[in-house]
């Protein structure tokens, strides 16, 4: 299975069926009498019933056995995911953590044993809000499938590919690609190595492609470069574990087959995945460093029409051509909120303390921008057509919500930066006064 087949496009009505069961589409209905191959016919709806069609979503899958064959759940006490915000009082301060670990060589630890959540707002309860977590695995998740109840989750690896087993398929994801699993599809995540990366969260809402506005028909994150797994199934008879994330709190239940037994599907509900590589970039050619607005792949948008729950933003590899600029991000205070990773390379701002790996902060109205180095060595360049970010790729969720620091994010990680704030000390006075 190296070689896998997707399908292309989002938010598009699909349909797959698994080769070796060829018609086991039902033909002109979703739900027959008695399904082809003797399945069971069973939907996944992502929104309400009445939802308009644009923004109506639901898949049909035709399993082996319907999901609803488990035992009793129980609390799973191996997970570190909360979306308790209240644990320790908030911070205004910039923050910066230096790269996540890895679990040790003499520990095993699957992805959904080495999620921690660093950041959030809102209630999942509510379906309204946000989380930011981290992942560390160096194990392979071995009869045992994740779901999330809350919202949808993009998962950003950036150390380690992960295949992930869905019930629609299969992805293979790697570091500079992205995937997200939607509110309540079932997954697993094998590894071969130890495998780190960051996942968004957004409770009860989905992802959709930025308007384009006046950049026109075309850019940014082209519809097609999506892709979505076709259908694979497996008919194994075996105990599983399904890990279900419900209200912010893990749970287990136990089932006697497998949870990826589904041999065709159609909808436009689906897991998909992204290259970043394929993003076309929009930049200014004249002056001035445009918002990063422009930079964005995907959005989850609030009630508040222009104002996201939660923004994906990269920052990939481009042209700088501004005259008369300086071109690295503004001093900035912002209404939003800013959470930053690395997946690879140096970040054009801060080209020393931000690591792959790592982290920064920047919350509601907290002063940000280039650190003294950055300053000086861009307001005294020559201002000639040139490359940044070659070989790099930094990334942004930026969100309309105030984000709270877990304890694990404050304190038990042990990876938060206490000198952040020293790489702005350098920054002298340079007014010169009136002129005469």
């Amino acid at each position: 299975m190296n070689d896998l087949k997707y399908l292309s496009g989002f938010g598009s009505e699909f349909s797959s069926e698994d080769p070796r069961c060829p018609n086991s589409l039902p033909k002109s209905q979703n739900s027959p009498q008695k399904c082809p191959y003797g399945l069971y016919a069973e939907q996944l709806s992502g929104s309400a019933f009445t939802a308009p069609r644009h923004e109506n979503k639901r898949s049909w899958l035709y399993r082996i056995y319907p999901s609803v064959c488990h035992k009793r759940f129980k609390p799973f006490l191996k997970g570190n995911i909360t979306s308790d915000w209240d644990e320790i009082k908030p911070d205004p301060n910039q923050m910066r953590w230096n790269p996540f670990d890895f679990p040790s060589s003499n520990e095993k630890r699957d992805f959904v044993e080495g999620i921690n959540t660093i950041c959030g707002a809102g209630d999942p309860k509510l379906k309204l809000g946000l989380a930011v977590h981290v992942y560390s695995c160096n194990d392979s998740m071995k009869r045992r499938a994740f779901y999330n109840s809350d919202g949808d989750l993009l998962i950003v690896p950036q150390t380690g590919k992960l295949r992930m087993k869905t019930e629609f398929g299969i992805l293979d994801v790697v570091p500079n690609e992205i995937c997200v699993i939607q509110q309540g599809m079932r997954f697993s995540v094998q590894v071969t190595e130890a495998s780190r990366g960051y996942i968004l969260e957004v409770y009860g809402r989905h992802f959709s492609l930025p308007d384009l506005g006046p950049i026109g028909a075309n850019g940014l994150a082209n519809p097609r470069d999506f892709l979505t797994p076709v259908a694979c199934y497996e008919d194994v008879e075996e105990n599983f574990e399904i890990v279900a994330k419900y209200q912010g709190n893990l749970f287990l239940c136990e089932q006697n087959h497998s949870p990826f037994d589904v041999v065709a599907w159609h909808g436009n509900y689906v897991p998909y995945k992204y290259n970043l590589a394929n993003f076309m970039v929009i930049n200014s050619v004249s002056f001035d460093h445009c918002d990063p607005s422009i930079f964005t792949v995907l959005t989850c948008q609030s009630e508040r029409s222009g104002t996201a729950v939660a923004d994906f933003v990269i920052f990939p590899p481009r042209w700088s051509v501004q005259e008369n600029t300086f071109r690295p991000p503004y001093y900035h205070r912002n209404c939003m909120s800013e959470f930053m990773g690395l997946i690879h390379g140096r970040y054009e701002a801060k080209e020393g303390g931000f690591l792959p790996g790592g982290a920064t902060l920047h919350s509601i109205m907290t002063p940000h921008g280039p650190d003294v180095n950055c300053f000086e060595k861009a307001s005294e360049e020559e201002l000639k057509p040139c490359r940044i970010a070659d070989e790099s790729q930094g990334f942004m969720f930026e969100s309309c919500l105030g984000l709270a620091v877990t304890k694990w994010g404050a304190q038990e990680c042990q990876k938060l930066d206490p000198n952040y704030n020293k790489c702005w000390e350098g920054l002298k006075k340079n007014f010169t006064g009136p002129k005469n």
